[in-house]
């Protein structure tokens, strides 16, 4: 009986999920057609949420606005009343898929049955498969049945969805943020299968060109294109505030754990120096612990993420990127953009493309928790050096801008619909 239970709910599982597919892959209109080259989709698991990818996307969002395209960004979930990182960019459209506000509308019992039962299109081994259920996926393919343009996903399970769904109008492109490497083995064997669907794939560095280059038999055709700064606001760093930075969230990742012990040594040979670590996680009482255990909390400060991080870097000289991984480094680059002398680990995925060591910063060798020690105490030490490094750091910042990078999706774009244009009906 069992087994029985079991292969019916498979056969309704596939037949759900072919009713969905068979639905999304209905022509496209042909007033969409019509405007369908100027035309972007951007799907996020939290549009209001914080994080390098979300920075990313409405950077690049209020780049193709400004240059006529009509952008919507899709989140799979609206869990805050005010988008994290403010106001979203004049011009382009922000959809939820489903609110998840405290206050928001209430559902109905057709609803709540959907929101109960897992996505059919969002593989499960994506941890954000957590923003996504049947109910996102019926509101995403009403979303994009019968339109025209170019659909971008911006993590695995996004980009496995949209390889699947085979809309016909619609040019999809998967963009990994995170490092190959660092995905989990399911996750990486979900990439292998599930992305052929793809007509591009984007991935932020040469480090993961290659890797992705070795894991496909095939594939989609790569491109790299790295993620850019926004201008921040607030003056520039202040070079002479006896302030160190460090920002992300308290997790694994951020390396926050190497950090408080390499910050023990300067602490202890310069009391009137400061560390200030900006963000929140479920670590952040095993920090207080270590703090303690190092007898620093004089000069150690645990606060929320900042409201305005350009302000909030601007009251700082040094920067430190103590991260184990990195998809792209975006806030390393933010502190550049500022000026700051800047010190990271030379982790994955890979600041050493970023940081020529003691010209615009100081790199160290991943996870050298001594030698992170000395670079930092070297920076709080020899403000020259600070001023030297922190100068040519804000020129190459200057590298990583929309305007510079921008032009390189405009690019893109342009040769998938060529290649769409040439492909038989």
């Amino acid at each position: 009986m069992p087994g029985i239970l079991a292969r019916i709910k498979r056969i309704a599982i596939d037949l759900v999920r072919a009713a969905l597919l068979r639905y999304v892959r209905a022509a496209p209109r042909p007033e969409e057609l019509r405007g369908g080259d100027r035309r972007v989709f951007i799907v996020l698991w939290k549009a209001w949420g914080m994080g390098g990818t979300i920075r990313a996307a409405f950077n690049l969002a209020e780049y193709l606005t400004e240059r006529g395209y009509e952008v919507e960004v899709i989140s799979a979930v609206r869990d805050h009343e005010e988008p994290f990182f403010g106001a979203f960019p004049p011009g382009v459209k922000v959809t939820a898929l489903e609110d998840r506000r405290e206050h928001g509308p209430r559902a109905g019992p057709l609803r709540r049955a959907l929101l109960r039962l897992p996505s059919l299109l969002v593989p499960g081994a994506d941890r954000a498969v957590t923003g996504f259920n049947l109910w996102t996926d019926i509101g995403l393919v009403r979303r994009l049945r019968g339109r025209a343009g170019f659909l971008i996903g911006t993590r695995p399970g996004v980009n496995a969805a949209i390889s699947r769904l085979g809309a016909p109008g619609l040019i999809t492109i998967g963009l990994e943020q995170m490092n190959l490497a660092k995905h989990p083995r399911k996750v990486k064997k979900a990439i292998r299968m599930r992305y052929s669907g793809l007509d591009a794939l984007v991935v932020l560095t040469d480090q993961d060109m290659a890797a992705y280059h070795g894991l496909f038999d095939g594939g989609p055709p790569l491109y790299r294109i790295p993620n850019t700064v926004r201008p921040l606001p607030g003056a520039k760093a202040d070079l002479s505030a006896k302030t160190v930075y460090a920002a992300g969230r308290f997790r694994y990742q951020k390396g926050f754990d190497l950090l408080i012990p390499a910050w023990a040594e300067t602490a202890r040979a310069h009391p009137e120096w400061r560390l200030r670590l900006r963000g929140a996680g479920h670590l952040r009482k095993r920090f207080e612990r270590l703090i303690a255990e190092h007898g620093i909390e004089d000069s150690v400060t645990l606060e929320g993420p900042a409201d305005d991080i350009g302000s909030d870097m601007a009251e700082a000289s040094v920067f430190v990127l103590s991260s184990r991984f990195e998809g792209f480094p975006l806030i390393l680059l933010e502190a550049m953009s500022k000026g700051m002398g800047v010190v990271a680990f030379d982790c994955p995925t890979d600041p050493a493309d970023i940081v020529e060591d003691h010209r615009n910063g100081l790199l160290v060798p991943h996870e050298d928790v001594e030698g992170l020690s000395r670079a930092i105490r070297e920076l709080v030490e020899d403000e020259e050096l600070r001023r030297r490094t922190a100068a040519a750091a804000i020129e190459t910042a200057q590298q990583y801008t929309i305007e510079a990078v921008g032009p390189r999706w405009l690019e893109l774009f342009e040769e998938l619909s060529r290649v769409r244009r040439r492909a038989p009906a």
